[in-house]
């Protein structure tokens, strides 16, 4: 072939090709055009779904500010941002006089619930993640790169600014806020447990900018972080009056709901005084004396009529004998100690052999009253009485006391200044604890158990200035409750001797046996945050 002919067909060729080239990629044009479009009409109708679904969710999750926003809107959309100003002013207006008038009904039926909307949005949305991610309650990536930074003098490394993800911050799912708690329910993400916000207790309550915050755990994954805006516990609570009880029967008194005090939640503090034995810790001056005195006032018919009898053990010979008349029995040494539990035990060994396969619990009457054994300073003769023998019998029939004696109606309440293992070898023993000011920080843990320090129990914290106060761990309790014991004056303990020794209001009336464990009674005492 000719060099022309070469030419043409090569031409000829490349025309053909690059023809089909341009059909090729005309036809790939128009295949991406239209997987182009697929693909936003895909994408549109994804972010249209996503966006309705995360506006239903908000909707629904935030259904108080969805409406409000809803309202306003069409409000100042038919009648004008006039009208709207005027009936808020007039709404805030009625609610402040309803304030003032009527303090308790304002803040039940409206009160709380305006109070814990605002200091969800302006208080605790803006400001919990920044204190949560300072006191370590996040979950960072841990696999950050380190950065080395060169220049003609050394090298540093560096690792890089890390800012936890949505998905490694706790999120807040709502806020309820009471008089004086603040509760804030908080989601837990994957690597955090309910005991990790345990320890953070202090530095939490420290970047509130208050004084106690206690951790409840709702579920495996979520907690309440409980915030104390106010100390409802820093006046002293009246004991109970004896002459509103003057006329009252013995068998009126409920055992299971005894009133002790007062709650740091402003409830009544309501404590079961049989079927559990308690254990009292506290420094001198904590106010041990009122937790002893304020039940047996608050019981003081049943004591009259016979359906409670109170023993004494006072090593001291100084506390309970201001009082002596109260106690059925009551002892001083450590012999008369023995002697009295020893008289106990035989009586509790009565009951079992008497009911014996006819009852679990012996009901409380006249023939079988609950007894109750006041243990002051338990520790001088559990663990300072000079003859071993001696010591080793109280501790044997204390010991008999508190694992027998709950279905059998036998009580004990020890108190105690130094709760260590040695001083006081049965507190194990002792399902409910009370821990008022201690001078240790580890006096909290052997009064109260393990970790009660980091769910709250600050007790080595209480001031001189709050006798009574404490905290109250044990039986079902999950974290400890602040309580203040009612103050008991001296004439009030004289007047309970002339209560309890004077006659029954009515002698023919036969006073009738109280309930054993009255069903739906709950034997904790009464409270709760908010």
């Amino acid at each position: 072939m000719s060099v022309n002919q070469i030419l043409t067909v090569g031409g000829a060729l490349a025309a053909v090709t690059v023809y089909l080239l341009y059909k090729i990629g005309h036809y790939l044009a128009k295949v991406l055009e239209a997987l182009a479009t697929a693909a936003v009409v895909f994408l549109a109708l994804w972010f249209a779904a996503k966006g309705l679904v995360l506006a239903v969710v908000w909707t629904v999750r935030h259904w108080r500010t969805t409406t409000t926003v809803a309202v306003v809107s069409a409000w100042c959309w038919w009648w004008g941002w006039l009208s709207l100003l005027l009936t808020l002013t007039a709404v805030t207006v009625v609610l402040g006089v309803w304030r003032v008038t009527s303090l308790p009904s304002f803040d039940h039926w409206a009160g709380r619930h305006l109070r814990s909307w605002w200091q969800r949005w302006l208080v605790y949305a803006p400001r919990m993640p920044r204190w949560l991610r300072s006191v370590g309650l996040t979950v960072p990536d841990r696999g950050g790169a380190t950065v080395i930074q060169v220049n003609p003098l050394r090298r540093t490394a560096t690792a890089p600014r890390e800012r936890p993800r949505r998905d490694q911050l706790p999120r807040i799912l709502s806020v309820r806020s009471g008089p004086s708690w603040d509760e804030v329910k908080v989601r837990l993400v994957a690597g955090q447990t309910p005991e990790d916000f345990d320890t953070a207790a202090r530095a939490l309550a420290v970047a509130r900018g208050v004084n106690r915050c206690q951790v409840r755990e709702l579920s495996p994954n979520v907690v309440s972080i409980d915030y104390q805006r106010r100390n409802l516990l820093d006046a002293v609570v009246t004991a109970p009056d004896l002459d509103a009880m003057a006329g009252l029967p013995g068998d009126a008194i409920d055992l299971d709901r005894v009133l002790s005090g007062a709650t740091e939640y402003g409830t009544p503090w309501r404590q079961s005084i049989r079927g559990s034995h308690t254990l009292i810790g506290g420094a001198t001056g904590a106010g041990k004396g009122s937790l002893m005195w304020t039940p047996l006032l608050s019981i003081a018919p049943a004591i009259r009529d016979g359906l409670v009898r109170v023993n004494g053990i006072d090593p001291k010979g100084m506390e309970l004998a201001y009082g002596r008349d109260v106690f059925h029995r009551y002892a001083v040494t450590s012999k008369d100690a023995l002697a009295l539990l020893d008289d106990l035990v035989e009586q509790m060994e009565a009951r079992k052999r008497e009911h014996a396969g006819t009852t679990r619990l012996v009901p409380i009457t006249t023939e079988t009253p609950l007894e109750i054994v006041e243990f002051d300073e338990i520790g001088a003769l559990l663990r300072y009485v000079g003859d071993r023998k001696t010591r080793e019998a109280i501790t044997e029939r204390i010991a008999l006391l508190t694992t027998q004696g709950r279905a059998l109606g036998f009580t004990v309440r020890g108190y105690v200044q130094e709760p260590t293992k040695d001083t006081v070898p049965v507190r194990e023993l002792f399902p409910r604890r009370i821990c008022l000011r201690v001078a240790s920080k580890s006096h909290v843990g052997m009064v109260l158990g393990d970790q009660a320090y980091d769910r709250g129990a600050w007790a080595n914290r209480i001031g001189e200035s709050e006798p009574g106060v404490g905290y109250l761990f044990g039986e079902g309790v999950r974290e400890p409750l602040r309580v203040r014991a009612a103050w008991v004056p001296d004439d009030a303990i004289k007047a309970l001797e002339r209560f309890v020794t004077a006659p029954s209001p009515d002698p023919a009336r036969r006073p009738a046996p109280v309930l054993p464990f009255r069903p739906g009674t709950p034997a904790l005492p009464a409270g709760g945050a908010a």
